[in-house]
Protein backbone atom coordinates (compact mmCIF):
# COMPACT_ATOMS: atom_id res chain seq x y z
CA UNK A 1 0.00 0.00 0.00
CA UNK A 2 2.90 2.34 0.78
CA UNK A 3 4.32 1.84 -2.72
CA UNK A 4 1.02 2.73 -4.34
CA UNK A 5 0.68 5.93 -2.34
CA UNK A 6 4.28 6.83 -3.16
CA UNK A 7 3.68 6.30 -6.87
CA UNK A 8 0.50 8.39 -6.77
CA UNK A 9 2.31 11.17 -4.93
CA UNK A 10 5.09 11.11 -7.54
CA UNK A 11 2.59 11.29 -10.39
CA UNK A 12 0.81 14.22 -8.73
CA UNK A 13 4.03 16.19 -8.31
CA UNK A 14 5.13 15.32 -11.86
CA UNK A 15 1.88 16.78 -13.18
CA UNK A 16 2.43 19.92 -11.11
CA UNK A 17 5.91 20.32 -12.57
CA UNK A 18 4.58 19.83 -16.08
CA UNK A 19 2.00 22.57 -15.58
CA UNK A 20 4.63 25.23 -14.85
CA UNK A 21 4.52 28.00 -17.40
CA UNK A 22 7.34 30.13 -18.71
CA UNK A 23 10.95 29.40 -19.35
CA UNK A 24 13.54 29.36 -16.64
CA UNK A 25 16.85 31.16 -16.77
CA UNK A 26 18.56 27.90 -17.68
CA UNK A 27 16.35 27.46 -20.72
CA UNK A 28 17.02 31.04 -21.81
CA UNK A 29 20.74 30.42 -21.35
CA UNK A 30 20.57 27.32 -23.54
CA UNK A 31 18.69 29.23 -26.24
CA UNK A 32 21.27 32.04 -26.20
CA UNK A 33 24.10 29.51 -26.39
CA UNK A 34 22.44 27.76 -29.34
CA UNK A 35 21.88 31.04 -31.19
CA UNK A 36 25.49 32.08 -30.54
CA UNK A 37 26.77 28.74 -31.84
CA UNK A 38 24.71 29.10 -35.03
CA UNK A 39 25.97 32.65 -35.59
CA UNK A 40 29.58 31.59 -35.04
CA UNK A 41 29.13 28.65 -37.41
CA UNK A 42 27.69 30.87 -40.14
CA UNK A 43 30.44 33.46 -39.75
CA UNK A 44 33.16 30.81 -39.86
CA UNK A 45 31.58 29.09 -42.86
CA UNK A 46 30.77 32.16 -44.93
CA UNK A 47 33.45 34.52 -43.65
CA UNK A 48 36.11 33.61 -46.19
CA UNK A 49 33.60 33.61 -49.07
CA UNK A 50 32.41 37.10 -48.17
CA UNK A 51 35.99 38.33 -47.81
CA UNK A 52 36.84 36.87 -51.22
CA UNK A 53 33.80 38.54 -52.77
CA UNK A 54 34.75 41.95 -51.35
CA UNK A 55 38.36 41.49 -52.47
CA UNK A 56 37.17 40.66 -56.01
CA UNK A 57 34.94 43.72 -56.11
CA UNK A 58 37.74 45.90 -54.74
CA UNK A 59 40.23 44.68 -57.35
CA UNK A 60 37.77 45.30 -60.20
CA UNK A 61 37.11 48.84 -59.00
Amino acid sequence: MYALSTILAYIATAQDRRDEKGATAVEYGLLVALIAAVIIGVVVTLGTDIKTAFTTVESKI
